[in-house]
Formats: structure tokens, C-alpha cells, sequence
């Protein structure tokens, strides 16, 4: 059964960047379409960027700001946030699934805080 931990949250202030990272287990990463979700404080979670081979796509509010990247051999996935706002402050999640699969069990997540 595939795993995820997430790692690399943390306080910032208004305009200044963080890396999440995301290490699988359990399924070859590669045969994994990833992607990360946040859920803020009374919000539902929503998706915020995925990342399939060669195709990458990002929800309106975090594009030009957050890229999200990976690394197979490492069984890894990052998100590069630059110019947080205080908006984008929540839980983020990372998540994955083979091709006409399911997602797995939600992790711990880690907690992004940015203030203004």
C-alpha cells in the first residue's frame, strides 16, 4: 500500500518562500501521478498543483508562484512556494495514484503559517 510524508512546513512572513517535500513508499514513485492539496482552517481541501509525467498543472490562485517538481529515483516530490501570502496559509498535503487507481490514505500533513 503506497505512503506519504510530508515535510518542510513551517512560519514565514508575507513574501517569502518554503519547500515542501513528499517521500513515497510502498509503489514505484514513478508509476504515481502526484499531486499536492492544502486545506485551510475551515476550508475544504483543495488541490494546488499536480504533476504527471512531462505535464504539469496549478490552481489559478498559486500559479507563477509555486512549482512543483520531482525526483523518481528518490521517490520524491517538492513544491517550491515563492512569494507566500497569508492566504495560502494551511495544512499541505501531498497524494498519489497509478493510472485508474485511488488515492491513498491521507497523511499528517505539514502545517504552512504566513503572516502579514
Amino acid at each position: 500500500q503506497v505512503h506519504f510524508v510530508e515535510s518542510g512546513g513551517g512560519f514565514v512572513h508575507a513574501g517569502e518562500s518554503l519547500r515542501l517535500s513528499c517521500v513515497g513508499s510502498g509503489r514505484p514513485f514513478s508509476l504515481l501521478d502526484m499531486a499536492w492539496f492544502r486545506q485551510a482552517p475551515d476550508k475544504p481541501r483543495e488541490l494546488v498543483a499536480a504533476i504527471t509525467p512531462g505535464r504539469t498543472s496549478y490552481a489559478d490562485s498559486v500559479k507563477g508562484r509555486f512549482t512543483v517538481s520531482r525526483d523518481d529515483a528518490k521517490s520524491t516530490m517538492y513544491l517550491q512556494m515563492n512569494s507566500l501570502k497569508p492566504d495560502d496559509t494551511a495544512v499541505y498535503y501531498c497524494n498519489g495514484r497509478e493510472v485508474g487507481g485511488t488515492f491513498a490514505s491521507w497523511g499528517a500533513g505539514t502545517h504552512v503559517t504566513v503572516s502579514s
